[in-house]
């Protein structure tokens, strides 16, 4: 597959940008699996790292799967393939951060089943996003026809599954796809505008809420709240939060140490 480098984990400020950098359309190839999947597993060891931005440049974030890879896979290898996307997206997913996906150009099929696995989704104004993967005879294969679902609702998923179209900026924000639409040329700064306000945050609450409601879901409400309770009680533990009620206490601003 060779070591050419398509994804980069570029670190400033308390900020980790993952960088899909495939051109022209950072198709979703084996090797860029393969390394989406190691600098997931690696962010949640980066101390340095408070939250994580999702791009993929200025021009496109991804168009989905390298479709000439992909069609030369037999059934019997295919069994295998499947597993590279869906599991380097859902250690995206479960990175204990604030992720934020930044989109512009397009985001079709695995490109936007990543999105998908991010906190927030901010795109341009001339951005389009979809699943496609019908038009191919098959369907998503990671994460589109259930991360979606929980995102929009069965329906609205149904509808874009089934026709494979792709929907602008302005419906995407009506449907509660994506979160926030800006210029294009504003996308990345946008993304970095929302990241920054976790920079020197309680990173061990900001863990536990997204474990919370992520996890909680997934099961029903009883085990929900339980989750969420014990949660709760295991951050009396970390000094983040003494600091947190000192400062509220004393009336000034709380200087977390993300333990």
């Amino acid at each position: 597959m060779g070591t050419e480098q398509f994804v980069r984990l570029e670190v400033a400020d308390g900020i980790g940008t993952v960088r899909l950098d495939r051109p022209p359309m950072n198709a979703l190839n084996r090797a860029i699996q393969d390394q989406l999947r190691d600098v997931a597993l690696e962010l949640p060891q980066r101390d340095d790292v408070a939250a994580v931005i999702l791009y993929g440049g200025e021009k496109v974030f991804a168009a989905g799967a390298d479709i000439k890879e992909m069609a030369t896979l037999s059934h019997a290898r295919m069994i295998v393939h499947s597993h590279f996307l869906t599991d380097a997206v859902e250690l995206l997913a479960k990175v204990p951060k604030p992720v934020v996906a930044a989109i512009t150009g397009y985001a079709l099929g695995g490109g936007c089943e990543i999105a998908l696995a991010a906190d927030r989704r901010i795109i341009g104004a001339s951005t389009k996003l979809g699943q496609p993967e019908i038009k191919l005879g098959v369907i998503p294969g990671a994460g589109g026809t259930q991360r979606l679902a929980r995102l929009i609702g069965p329906a609205k998923t149904k509808d874009l599954v089934f026709t494979g179209r792709m929907v602008d900026a302005q419906e995407a924000l009506r449907i509660g796809l994506v979160d926030e639409v800006v210029d294009d040329d504003k996308v990345y700064e946008a993304a970095l505008t929302w990241a920054r306000q976790f920079v020197g945050g309680p990173a061990q609450a900001l863990r536990a809420a997204k474990a919370a409601i992520d996890t909680g879901l997934d099961v029903d409400l009883h085990t929900g709240l339980e989750i969420e309770r014990q949660l709760f009680a295991e951050l009396f533990a970390t000094e983040d939060r003494t600091i947190g009620m000192e400062a509220f206490v004393a009336k000034a601003r709380p200087e977390f140490e993300g333990r």
